[in-house]
């Protein structure tokens, strides 16, 4: 019998702390302790071992890996692996130096967050004041040279401003600007009421950036679909344990990022395996590959090798059982879970919900005036 296919992406989460509070954040409800990280020596056996693996490229994030003061030692160490590296990051504390300094190690291209084109907007859902460090991180990036992706979080407080927001791309001069849906999970769940937006909503976005795609090729546009209205769910990561593994901040593995919350799933940790042990022979990443798995809809659908039964991690989120055909699928025996929210949504009327914050506690942030 033949193992899994290699993988070819990792997500190294170096921290879960971070200077923002976003809302949509898919980190977990119950943050990793700085106390319990990886050291700079772990991530240097990760990333051998995911070389020897098969992987190729690494999203270096968090939380904000600029909060970790050995983050060049860990960037060169995927340089010494040959993997590929990619900054995710906030911008706050990306200075021209630092940059240098990482681009020194290895850093091969860097992706800034941004939460809105307005600036007291995008202020308001990361937080705190945050609007003005993210403009001069884009000038350190494009002064740099080093290719720059711009990643925007859409929802309902931010999706009407779609055609300022890829001009604000423009202006800042990215490469990209990825687009991306909210998708529910960790603290977006947690404010699904707040952030869900409109059918009519998304489909002025379609339209805005199908606009910009037939003017300009610049900056690319990446969209990504949200799977609440279109009635058919997205692959789980390409497959579950196809492509990518997730290492989190303590060590542990995950074939997907947001399986945090998968209670029963007993995912395994570096400090104790090898990749190669975790990635082809864990239960954890072996619980949902291939089809085998399936039964309902999925089991006997024509699709089930393309979606492959859809999220997961949605499922799971949403039923409390992860074999079940994902929600958001339209021949879900639970589609409704996810119809009666978008229903609301559409019929919703007066102020939105408050956001809870992604912090300890979900507090509400600082007034705008002021720096947390």
């Amino acid at each position: 019998m033949t193992g899994p296919a290699a993988p070819w992406a990792l997500l190294a989460e170096l921290t879960h702390a971070c200077p923002l509070h976003c809302p949509y954040c898919s980190n977990p409800l119950e943050l990793v302790r700085k106390s319990t990280e990886l050291a700079a020596d772990d991530w240097a056996r990760v990333f051998a071992e995911a070389a020897d693996l098969g992987v190729v490229q690494a999203h270096v994030s968090g939380g904000e890996p600029l909060l970790r003061p050995d983050l060049e030692e860990i960037v060169a160490s995927a340089h010494r692996a040959g993997v590929y590296t990619q900054l995710v990051t906030s911008g706050l504390g990306l200075t021209a130096a630092r940059l240098d300094a990482l681009a020194a190690a290895g850093l091969n291209s860097v992706q800034l967050s941004v939460q809105d084109a307005d600036r007291a907007n995008s202020d308001l859902i990361a937080g705190r004041p945050s609007y003005a460090a993210k403009e001069q991180a884009a000038e350190v990036i494009r002064a740099a040279g080093l290719p720059f992706g711009l990643n925007v979080v859409l929802h309902r407080r931010n999706l009407d401003r779609l055609p300022e927001i890829i001009e604000l791309g423009e202006r800042w001069g990215a490469d990209r600007v990825e687009l991306a849906n909210t998708q529910f999970y960790g603290w977006a769940l947690r404010n699904r009421e707040a952030l869900l937006p409109t059918r009519e909503q998304l489909d002025r976005a379609k339209q805005v950036v199908a606009d910009h795609r037939a003017r300009s090729r610049r900056p690319e546009l990446v969209w990504v679909l949200p799977d609440y209205y279109e009635g058919v769910p997205k692959p789980c990561m390409g497959g579950w344990g196809a492509r990518s593994i997730t290492v989190a901040p303590d060590g542990t593995a995950l074939p997907c990022p947001a399986a945090y919350a998968m209670t029963d799933l007993n995912p395994p940790n570096v400090r104790d395996h090898s990749l190669a042990w975790i990635w082809e022979r864990s239960g954890a990443f072996n619980a949902y590959r291939g089809t085998g798995w399936m039964s309902g809809p999925c089991g006997d659908c024509a699709l089930r090798e393309t979606d492959f039964g859809g999220c997961r991690c949605q499922a799971f989120a949403l039923t409390g059982d992860a074999s079940r055909t994902d929600p958001a699928c339209a021949l879900s025996p639970d589609h409704h879970l996810i119809r009666d929210r978008t229903a609301h949504a559409e019929h919703e009327t007066g102020a939105a919900p408050e956001l809870v914050y992604r912090r300890l506690g979900g507090a509400r942030p600082a007034p705008a005036n002021q720096e947390t």
